[in-house]
């Protein structure tokens, strides 16, 4: 798929997508929604990425939905549009679904202002990060909407469900300290510092360990959250050490640990999977 709404750059096992509509503040459209999908799922299949980046071209993240189409953006055809996410003739995938399938971990760099759908794209992310500059806003009870993208069962999950009713039910925009304060992102940056601190917590995953092991790291904790007990886990987990125990990357990484050195694991996520995997199906 050619890219028109975002930019991709690949660099050392680190692969940026940044939103690439600055004059708009790179306000979301249908376009963009399936250019994030291909490009995740791009990502997932591709040994030669191990972490993703997303950012925003200009002063903004995401400003929400572009609604140039005005009062009507968000009705029945419009909104199957923007939010089904595929053109006529085409199999629905949605970005949500891609980004939280993806086996590679994601980083948003938040730059911006990032409201709406500009704010629950990043939730299926697993790092959010903030300019000082940025500010942020779930404000769809002011648009008499609901919120999207799934993030009814993210939100809660990332900063509890208190603080997810807060922010939903006042609609109101707040800045990159209330964000902080409520969880929603990890550490708030300078602008001319934030992709910088964000590719230092890329190249620490890159160089420090196992493209497999965080795959399966990955979907393992974000599937294992809403469980009542650990039995569903603990059925999957112990067979599944028990096997990666005898592939090359744990071999790899013992070795590493006795001899001081860096790793070099050699496992790829395309291939070398354990047989558990996908435990859910």
């Amino acid at each position: 798929m050619s890219s028109e709404h975002i930019s991709q750059s690949l660099e050392d096992g680190i692969l940026t997508l940044t939103l690439n509509r600055p004059d708009k503040l790179n306000a979301y459209t249908a376009q963009m929604g399936r250019e994030l999908s291909d490009a995740f799922d791009r990502a997932d299949m591709d040994d030669a990425v191990r972490v993703i980046i997303v950012t925003g071209a200009g002063r903004g993240f995401c400003a929400g939905a572009d609604i140039s189409a005005g009062a009507g953006a968000f009705g029945a055809e419009q909104g199957a549009t923007m939010f089904g996410g595929a053109p006529a003739g085409a199999a629905p995938r949605r970005f949500v679904d891609a980004i939280f399938e993806c086996r590679k971990p994601s980083i948003a760099a938040i730059n911006g202002a990032a409201v709406g759908v500009g704010l629950t794209m990043t939730l299926p992310m697993d790092i959010r990060l903030s300019s000082t500059e940025a500010k942020y806003g779930f404000v769809f009870a002011r648009r008499g909407l609901v919120p999207e993208a799934g993030s009814a069962w993210f939100l809660p999950r990332i900063v509890g469900l208190p603080q997810a009713l807060r922010w939903c039910y006042s609609g109101k925009v707040f800045d990159a300290a209330e964000a902080l304060r409520g969880g929603l992102v990890e550490s708030v940056h300078a602008p001319d510092d934030l992709l910088a601190h964000a590719r230092s917590i890329a190249r620490e995953i890159a160089d420090n360990t196992s493209a497999v092991s965080i795959a399966l790291t990955r979907q393992m904790l974000w599937r294992a959250t809403g469980d009542e007990t650990p039995s569903a886990v603990l059925a999957f987990d112990a067979p599944m050490s028990r096997e990666l125990g005898t592939m090359a990357d744990c071999r790899e990484g013992v070795a590493a640990f006795i001899e001081k050195r860096a790793p070099k694991f050699p496992g790829r996520v395309s291939t070398d999977m354990p047989s558990q995997y996908p435990w859910w199906k």
